[in-house]
């Protein structure tokens, strides 16, 4: 079965302001009472990266002092500051929606990732559960929450740059690197998803976010689709809407369609989100010369971004074998172990697991109050020069410093954005882009069974937390009843698809994962058209 369709979003690109500005000077209508955070008498203030941390090549092949390194990343938004408080996202769970996580190096630890559900196109016949054959969602989980073997301490650390051992420069190391993640895999191996995936995947994620021995805080979801009817009558939004009010923040991408006038991707337009866009360090530690890529998406007067992170030839964990890596195209290769990828999905990444550091210390704290904390603490951005386009627009409360925010006052409020019903239609979601089982493409109100979708009937089940029963969503089996064994059951797909045609397993033939790559025949390039690769889905705009 040939699928094309959505895919993930990733650009091209890879100082120091005081920390300011307020949620409500970016929204006022859309706050209720939710002053900006106070500083704690005791907190200092968010330290500024330095210039020259460390220098030279690490072990890991690049230097640490690359803007799109993690060492460097975790300096400029503040994360190395926190963990020398402590704070690592230990006890917070992340879920990533995305093409599922490979066990590569920096996210093998025991227990480091859970399988959760796979509802992805690959599910039906696949080796490994969960397992990224695409490898964006691994190169998400890596930068949330990637810790590398020997980076937790025990000993001396001549290369580190705190006090903590994960500041090690010769390791690779996430913005939260003992954070669990949760994969929850939607992407299939050409990176093709529907809509009604993702939905059915934010569904999940709410109904099992407090399961005993989990405790899932934040949805990372560096997707989205160029939906043409408004958030408060989109299903996807009203789906991501429903988790954030049920306690899990969501962090999405605002998308790679900068040069354009449009909105911020959609689930991120909805305003009760964390709308992410990029930062460009422009190759500095300093933040006063950064620049929002001319590719991010920044959004409307109405609804901009709400805050940036680095997003600018980040480099992140590569799948072996994986469609990204045996891409022609592909510039961004570092050795076997790295890849360098530009977008907001990036800067998505480095937001979640900020998110988790915050969710760590304030563990009883609303996604209201976690939202509050990241934009009122944000560091503005200067104002880009001969450009008509307010910096709010682009940048929105500015680059996060998750340093600054840990040293705020949480001060509890509450969002008062109109509700998203969810009434409206799957297919102004999906935006003309569609996966085709090779002759149909999926079209109209249903879901990749072919099922009707009913949005009014959807969303009065979401809204009670029961859009799964057990395995089942809208009326079919996408997957197990339970956990086993620290993973999600699968279950075989059975019946036809949309076009009423059988669910096989040519999509894994020739292709093996060997514990530490994908081997076999390789990726047919037919999986994927010239013309369905111009939207911005999976957030990434550039492998390089």
């Amino acid at each position: 079965m040939q699928l094309l369709g959505r895919r993930w979003a990733v650009a091209a690109l890879a100082g120091t302001l005081a920390a300011g500005g307020t949620a409500a000077a970016l929204a006022p209508a859309g706050w209720a009472a939710h002053p900006a955070p106070t500083a704690s008498p005791s907190a200092s203030p968010s330290a500024s990266p330095s210039a020259s941390g460390s220098g030279g090549t690490s072990a890991l092949g690049f230097d640490p002092d690359d803007t799109g390194a993690p060492q460097a990343i975790t300096r400029i938004v503040g994360a190395q500051q926190a963990w020398t408080q402590g704070w690592t996202g230990r006890g917070v769970d992340v879920a990533v929606i995305d093409t599922g996580v490979a066990p590569v190096p920096g996210l093998d630890a025991p227990g480091q990732v859970i399988t959760g559900p796979d509802l992805s196109f690959d599910s039906p016949d696949a080796p490994t559960p969960g397992l990224d054959a695409y490898g964006h969602g691994t190169f998400m989980a890596g930068l949330i929450a990637g810790r590398d073997a020997g980076a937790t301490g025990g000993g001396a650390c001549p290369r580190c740059l705190t006090s903590s051992p994960f500041s090690d420069v010769d390791r690779y190391v996430g913005v939260a690197p003992e954070a669990r993640v949760i994969d929850v895999k939607v992407g299939a191996a050409d990176g093709a998803a529907d809509v009604t995936q993702v939905i059915a995947a934010i569904d999940w994620t709410v109904q099992h976010a407090h399961d005993p021995g989990f405790n899932i805080k934040v949805i990372s979801l560096s997707y989205g689709t160029d939906s043409v009817q408004q958030y408060d009558r989109d299903p996807l939004a009203q789906a991501a809407e429903q988790a954030w009010k049920h306690g899990v923040a969501v962090v999405a991408a605002a998308g790679n369609d900068g040069r354009g006038p449009g909105k911020v991707a959609d689930p991120a337009y909805d305003p009760y989100l964390i709308a992410v866009g990029a930062d460009d360090p422009m190759a500095t530690l300093a933040v006063g010369d950064d620049r929002v890529p001319d590719w991010a998406q920044h959004g409307t007067r109405t609804r901009p971004v709400d805050v940036v992170a680095p997003g600018a030839h980040v480099i992140g964990l590569s799948v072996p074998g994986g469609w990204i890596d045996t891409q022609a195209g592909n510039t961004g290769r570092l050795g076997t172990r790295f890849q360098r990828g530009s977008g907001t999905s990036q800067a998505t990444a480095v937001v979640a697991g900020a998110v988790a550091l915050l969710a760590q210390k304030y563990p009883t704290a609303t996604p209201d109050t976690l939202k509050a904390l990241l934009t009122a603490t944000a560091r503005p951005m200067a104002k880009v020069k001969n450009n008509d386009n307010t910096t709010e627009l682009y940048a929105g409360s500015g680059l996060i410093d998750v340093g600054a925010a840990l040293s705020a006052t949480p001060v509890p409020g509450t969002q008062t954005w109109d509700a998203s019903t969810g009434s409206g239609s799957l297919d102004k979601s999906r935006a003309k882009e569609y996966v085709t089982d090779g002759t149909t493409d999926l079209r109209g109100e249903q879901d990749i069974f072919g099922r009707p979708f009913d949005t009014a009937a959807m969303a009065a089940l979401q809204a009670q937390g029961r859009a799964w029963t057990g395995g089942l969503w809208n009326s079919s089996r996408w997957t197990g009843d339970g956990w086993s064994s620290s993973r999600w059951t699968s279950s075989r797909w059975t019946g036809a698809d949309w076009a009423g045609t059988a669910w096989t397993s040519s999509r894994w033939t020739g292709m093996t994962w060997d514990s530490s790559r994908w081997t076999g025949s390789g990726w047919g390039s037919s999986r994927w058209t010239s013309s369905r690769w111009t939207g911005a889905n999976w957030s990434t705009a550039a492998w390089s």
